[in-house]
């Protein structure tokens, strides 16, 4: 079987629960809380779909050709700039799903006061992490140099 489709899924369920995170926002703004709960157990759904086909692709790669990740191949600035949005990315996606885990319980449990005092860091973070994660994406599967094409260097004299 093959799972190479997962990657671009993926990156598609991260923008849906990017907008389904502003779109609970603005509802909550607006003072609409029954489509606001909708949007951001939503955007939770999608998410846990999104880890569960994401930790499927990386089983499945590791079983395949052993290689659970794919290499960025960008230089200089542009491998800094990668490395750093990798790595922010990963660290806060760790927290994510337990400060979203969080939210529902007090949400749930009618503590709204400490739901609003928590979702004005989570929201924040969890935006951050579903658009890097599209980013990552971007940058691996569309706009990765290849690295055997060597760039020819011009001299001028």
């Amino acid at each position: 079987m093959n799972l190479d489709f997962l990657p671009t899924l993926n990156a598609l369920l991260n923008a849906l629960a990017t907008a389904l995170l502003v779109a609970g926002y603005l509802c909550i703004r607006r003072r609409h809380i029954a489509a606001h709960r909708r949007c951001m157990l939503t955007a939770f759904g999608v998410s846990t779909i999104f880890l569960v086909l994401y930790l499927t692709h990386k089983i499945w790669r590791a079983s395949g050709d052993g290689s659970l990740h794919t290499s960025y191949h960008g230089k200089d600035f542009l491998h800094q700039t990668y490395l750093v949005i990798l790595v922010t990315h990963l660290i806060l996606a760790m927290a994510v799903p337990f400060l979203a885990i969080r939210l529902i319980v007090f949400a749930q449990t009618g503590r709204i006061d400490r739901h609003r005092r928590l979702a004005r860091i989570t929201l924040p973070l969890w935006l951050y992490v579903s658009l890097t994660g599209v980013v990552i994406y971007l940058m691996l599967y569309h706009f990765n140099p290849d690295p055997t094409v060597l760039i020819p260097v011009t001299r001028t004299p």
